[in-house]
């Protein structure tokens, strides 16, 4: 008999099923007994009366340990009184396929560490199970996007041997005698598409970082989404790009999955109204300094700084992103573009949601004289960036694009505490297990 899903088992009333799944929940009364059985769709009822001292259903159920991987068979019948939407399947037969072993070693009560030491078993958790679901969802629908508008998919390479970010945060290896590292950021690769003249290209794809964090919001390696596009007049075109793209995937993910984020995690899923508000780096540093925030160690916005940001834009906007725009060259690389009429100050920006940096973005330099002269400002010897300087010495287009965490994404969009909590198998700096 074929498997059925939970999720289709309404439309099969009075019909003989074939469930399977794990095991959620077991009662075992004196004449009655129920197991709750959960699949990737929902959880069903299975009821079975007891019968005889010989009956091999009963010792069967009596046996069964929690998350056991089981195949049921029945009849699917309507039962208002059970709560898993009105039906159950009264038991004919059922096999045990995969033991769970008993006690089970974490619960829901259990540390986030004891949690991702045993994420196999975290993950069968339904709302773990959602947070995939909608990563899916976002995914497909921002490809979709991309798609309609005549963008390429690359799959840029994670061994290098340039960085291509701050040296500071390279993982490095040996590789065949020379020294290697992986990838922080497919940028370079990204800036090498225009150079080739394929127009617009994105990247879904892991990234890492050497950075010695344990914050909330930081991990080693993460899933970054990165958009690079030709012939943009400013990093006004890029914003307007993203704030569409992120539009119409949170826009799918609240048809989709929204009466379950609602359900499971509590959290409304708002889709954005276009355009996000913008505000300069300098501007918003004033905003915070007249609300009695200053910061006096960075050129940049601080954590507490990001909040202050929203908070504000939420009580002047109602919105709940904010691009901060214009930051000075001393806080960004060498390859951003600067202003025509302040040197000091570049074409970029940080995408805020809810408070935290879910982007940076910008647009680049593509005329090889200016870029060469501006890593010199910075200090990085020519011959390191040689490979990617060529891109650009026999004709570029102007261009700009940002990267995207992944993983932040989720962890505002579902309310989250922690990026752990919707990486599939999380890495920081004391774990590379499981």
């Amino acid at each position: 008999m074929k498997r059925a899903l939970v999720r289709d088992l309404p439309e099969m009333i009075g019909q003989k099923v074939s469930v399977a799944g794990f095991v959620s929940i077991v009662r075992d009364q004196k004449r009655m007994q129920f197991v709750v059985l959960r699949d990737h769709t929902g959880m069903v009822q299975l009821f079975h009366e007891k019968g005889s001292e010989n009956d091999a259903l009963k010792t069967a159920i009596s046996a069964l340990t929690q998350e056991s991987a089981i195949v049921a068979s029945g009849t699917m019948v309507v039962n208002s009184g059970v709560k898993l939407g009105g039906i159950e399947v009264i038991l004919d037969s059922l096999e045990v396929v995969g033991r769970a072993e008993s006690p089970l070693p974490i619960d829901g009560e259990s540390s986030s560490d004891l949690q991702l030491d045993w994420r196999a078993l975290s993950l069968r958790r339904p709302e773990n199970a959602l947070i995939f679901r909608v990563q899916t969802t976002m995914e497909h629908a921002m490809r979709e996007f991309w798609r309609e508008q005549g963008f390429v998919e690359i799959h840029s390479p994670k061994l290098m041997g340039t960085a291509s970010e701050s040296g500071a945060e390279l993982f490095q290896l040996d590789y065949f005698g020379q020294r290697a590292s992986l990838a922080q950021s497919p940028q370079f690769y990204k800036q090498m598409a225009m150079a080739a003249g394929l127009d617009k290209i994105f990247e879904i794809g892991p990234v890492f970082r050497a950075n010695p964090s344990f914050t909330s919001r930081h991990d080693t390696e993460f899933t970054s989404i990165d958009v690079e596009m030709s012939w943009v007049g400013s990093h006004e075109d890029v914003m307007s790009h993203e704030e569409a793209l992120l539009q119409r995937a949170i826009d799918v993910v609240a048809q989709t999955h929204g009466q379950e984020i609602k359900r499971l995690f509590g959290v409304d899923v708002v889709v954005p109204a276009l355009p996000f508000p913008r505000i300069s780096l300098s501007e918003a540093r004033k905003i915070l300094a007249s609300r009695g925030h200053t910061i006096a160690h960075t050129a940049d916005l601080d954590p507490a700084g990001e909040r202050g940001i929203a908070d504000y834009i939420s009580g002047e906007f109602g919105h709940e992103f904010v691009f901060v725009t214009d930051y000075p060259v001393e806080v960004r690389p060498f390859y951003h573009r600067r202003h025509e009429d302040d040197q000091t100050l570049t074409n970029s920006f940080d995408l805020l949601w809810k408070g935290l940096e879910v982007t940076t973005g910008a647009q680049r330099e593509h005329r090889v004289e200016v870029l060469t002269k501006q890593a010199q400002e910075k200090r990085i010897s020519l011959e390191s960036i040689k490979h990617y300087v060529d891109f650009f010495r026999y004709g570029c287009p102007p261009h700009g694009g940002f990267g995207l965490g992944l993983t932040r994404l989720l962890m505002i969009l579902l309310g989250r505490k922690n990026v752990r909590e919707v990486t599939y198998l999380y890495r920081g700096p004391n774990r590379l297990t499981p």
